[in-house]
């Protein structure tokens, strides 16, 4: 029997400054002050900062050193992975309460499809109303809300009235919802992006979506379709739990076949690169990697590894690549696609055993380096940060 109700109803929650949060309630003398959670002083970047550092311009990605010297009465702590986790835990432990359709997009936030759960516990604003209530009571901590019909205006919605905000977009109310936003609030719209909108006169999603279609795909490529399309309200994506996301890959379609092996090496790293954003930003690892290749003559092969451990590091992933591409026939047949994908995922830590203080060393610099550039590319965009390899691009 078909449903009466033709909507399906997501959430997006969003803790609120989660890092310097927890800071706070492990240390309630910190209330109320500055706090700002990222590596050292000379050279590291700021994770997060709570929202009496934001007022000073702080903000995430941003150089420590312009943080202090923006705020320098800032307290400055070190990122507690490990902690951040433990509560990150029992928040999701309330989501699952109230829908099994959790997608975890990190360890603070998520998309909840709430569409069967109305039955038992109300209109989609009053869950997230009694989830809201549920997380600030069990751990102290405050999430904000955004209520819509599509994972991309509930992601929206829930950045409009942070911190310890609800706001709900009604069905058929996408449109005038969205119209008088700035495109810096499309998701996935990088500043470089942002900034070729702007060139064209397109500064609101009124202006964006008023634009022919086949202009932005002339312009944008795919990516201006997907833009259109989101300008004009439009996205059917479903919320993907972990139990459904079998594999976390990319792949890249090329104007001109690939020949040169070199060149499929430099391709595999940025392609390494995306995937393990990915891989951490759902706060998952895998330990399969697979190698796609599709040939000029639209034949393809993939050829995979299987790790002793699982992985979110994209260093590991191209090293793995590296080796599977030796194993096909690129570079004695161009290549006209190429694709990797991680699979056997596992929600959590890598799951390695250190034996060695070195090897325990190197390991915590790559996870904190992983940490600053997935602030950085979260800030500034997916070219924001390169392998040097990769500039000549």
């Amino acid at each position: 029997m078909k449903s009466s109700n033709p909507f399906k109803h997501i959430l997006h929650l969003d803790m609120d400054a989660f890092y310097p949060a927890v800071e706070v309630l492990d240390d309630p003398s910190l209330k109320g002050k500055p706090v700002i959670v990222g590596g050292s002083v000379n050279r590291g970047v700021v994770s997060s900062a709570s929202y009496e550092a934001r007022k000073f311009g702080v903000h995430s990605a941003q150089p420590m050193a312009t943080a202090l010297r923006l705020c320098p009465d800032a307290v400055v702590l070190p990122v507690r992975m490990t902690r951040y986790k433990e509560v990150s835990q029992q928040i999701f432990a309330v989501f699952y309460r109230f829908t099994p359709l959790v997608e975890p997009l990190s360890i603070d936030e998520a998309f909840l499809d709430v569409t069967g759960s109305m039955r038992l516990f109300g209109p989609p604003e009053a869950i997230a109303e009694k989830i809201k209530a549920a997380v600030f009571s069990e751990t102290g901590l405050t999430v904000s809300a955004g209520v819509a019909t599509s994972k991309f205006i509930a992601k929206i919605a829930s950045d409009m009235d942070k911190p310890d905000g609800l706001t709900v977009v009604p069905p058929g109310g996408e449109q005038a919802f969205l119209d008088p936003l700035p495109v810096e609030k499309m998701w996935g719209a990088g500043k470089v992006t942002q900034a070729a909108l702007k060139q064209l006169n397109i500064r609101s999603f009124y202006d964006l979506r008023r634009m022919p279609a086949d202009f932005m795909e002339r312009k944008f490529g795919k990516h201006g379709i997907q833009m259109h399309r989101l300008a004009s309200g439009l996205d059917d994506r479903d919320v993907v739990t972990e139990h459904d996301m079998k594999s976390i890959g990319h792949e890249e379609t090329f104007e001109k076949d690939v020949v040169d092996p070199a060149a499929a090496r430099r391709e595999l790293l940025s392609l390494s690169n995306r995937v393990a954003r990915r891989v951490r930003r759902y706060g998952v690892t895998g330990k399969t990697v697979t190698v796609k290749v599709k040939y000029a003559d639209f034949v393809s092969a993939t050829r995979s590894e299987t790790l002793s451990h699982s992985t979110d590091d994209g260093a590991v992933i191209y090293d793995i690549a590296c080796r599977l591409l030796k194993k096909t026939e690129v570079g004695k047949k161009p290549a006209r696609l190429l694709g990797i994908s991680v699979s056997h995922l596992r929600h959590g830590a890598t799951g390695i055993q250190l034996d060695l203080f070195r090897e325990e060393d190197i390991r915590g610099k790559r996870k904190r380096l992983n940490t600053a550039l997935d602030a950085l590319h979260g800030k500034f965009g997916e070219k924001s940060v390169l392998p040097g390899s990769l500039l000549e691009e």
